[in-house]
């Protein structure tokens, strides 16, 4: 064989792996950023969140079995795999360790404790690299003055990404993270009695796969002690969300800058500050179908609509498609809403850009409920 076509092939294989590279992993310099955004994905993940593959060379293996207690407390990555039952995977490390737990066929059911808990490190890293299940079946006891109630439980900062699906069934919380939670690849399947994900700080996901069944919020975001944090940022994924009360909740600031969904709940959207910057995003509501609400005193209440579709239908009675209890600003993007009450808001509103499509009709300002503000053009209550 000639050597220009040895060259030729060589080339190929090269180009080819790093193709294959680029599918499971991206840089932090790939994901969207909005001009007009309060956040900014760059600031908000590293590259090793998004590395969707792990490197387990030199890793430790364990096969989880009935009833262990797996303490892991030092800096490594650990594969984890097995069927058991009462098992729990403890971490326990020093606060600038950072451990990565890599899922490979783990199956774990529980009665009354985490699967997984996260006791300390610096950041934990949840990679599931193939169909894994967690699941609490009984009455979450505490552990001293930790109230645990999600099957994975975590005290410090905690990522979760992959390349495979991990289903999460629990009588209380799926995924609690007591910091800042990030994902940014994987399957997720959760069903849970209460919220599906719930985050202290915040919330952060860059891509995934997400279909979430929960008796109250699908996410959840808050912070008691601090109310400029408890903020959901979303820059990508796919989400399917069914939930009996706030399919996505904030207390500070929800920015959806890329990403689809598909959400139900008495409420679809709900923070202080909403603001959508892209994805296409369809809600079903019995309540307000997005809700800005005055819940943090570090920002301003607001609904903002710069680009992006948003479809929202409500159910019938007293209910709001979009309502705001301060400002409203749809400045680009398309807004459709079947509701008899389109648009409520408090203080100000205004319609700068965008399209907006109100009961199949499109019109050319926001149609208030009886006492809500005007849109700028030409903005009038009632409907």
């Amino acid at each position: 064989m000639k050597a220009k076509t040895i060259l030729s092939i060589f080339t190929a294989l090269i180009l080819l792996l790093l193709i294959g590279a680029i599918s499971v992993s991206a840089s932090v310099s790939d994901l969207p950023v909005a001009a007009e955004g309060i956040l900014s994905s760059t600031e908000l993940f590293t590259e090793r969140d998004l590395e969707q593959q792990p490197d387990t060379t030199g890793a430790r293996s364990i096969v989880v079995k009935d009833s262990d207690e797996i303490r892991i407390t030092e800096e490594g990555i650990y594969v984890l795999s097995g069927t058991a039952s009462g098992a729990v995977i403890y971490v326990e490390a020093d606060k600038e360790d950072k451990i990565q737990l890599v899922l490979d066929s783990l199956s774990i059911s529980n009665n009354t404790f985490p699967c997984i808990y996260i006791l300390s490190a610096d950041k934990v890293f949840i990679t599931t690299v193939s169909d894994s299940s967690l699941s609490v079946s009984g009455t979450f006891i505490s552990d001293g003055d930790t109230n645990m109630d999600g099957v994975i439980f975590s005290k410090d900062d905690l990522v979760l990404n992959g390349t495979g699906t991990l289903t999460i069934s629990s009588t209380d919380n799926g995924i609690v993270c007591k910091d800042d939670l990030k994902i940014t690849g994987g399957s997720y399947v959760i069903d849970a009695a209460s919220k599906c994900l719930e985050a202290n700080d915040s919330i952060r996901i860059a891509d995934g796969t997400f279909v979430l069944t929960a008796g109250t919020d699908g996410l959840h975001a808050e912070n008691d002690d601090d109310d400029s944090l408890g903020y959901i940022y979303l820059c990508g994924g796919e989400f399917t969300i069914n939930a009996g009360d706030d399919a996505i909740h904030a207390e500070s600031v929800l920015q959806i800058d890329e990403g689809t969904f598909s959400i139900s709940g008495a409420e679809g959207l709900e923070a202080t500050y909403i603001q959508i910057n892209g994805g296409s995003i369809d809600i079903q509501s019995w309540d307000d179908g997005v809700n800005a609400a005055n819940k943090s005193g570090s920002y301003r209440t607001t609904f903002e609509m710069n680009a992006g579709e948003l479809s929202v239908s409500m159910g019938s009675g007293d209910t709001d498609g979009i309502d705001s209890n301060g400002d409203l600003y749809i400045n680009g993007g398309t807004i459709s809403v079947n509701a008899s009450s389109p648009f409520d808001c408090d203080g100000a509103a205004q319609y700068n850009g965008g399209s907006v499509i109100v009961n199949g009709e499109q019109v050319d300002y926001l149609p208030m409920q009886q006492g809500g503000g005007g849109g700028s053009r030409g903005g009038r209550g009632g409907w």
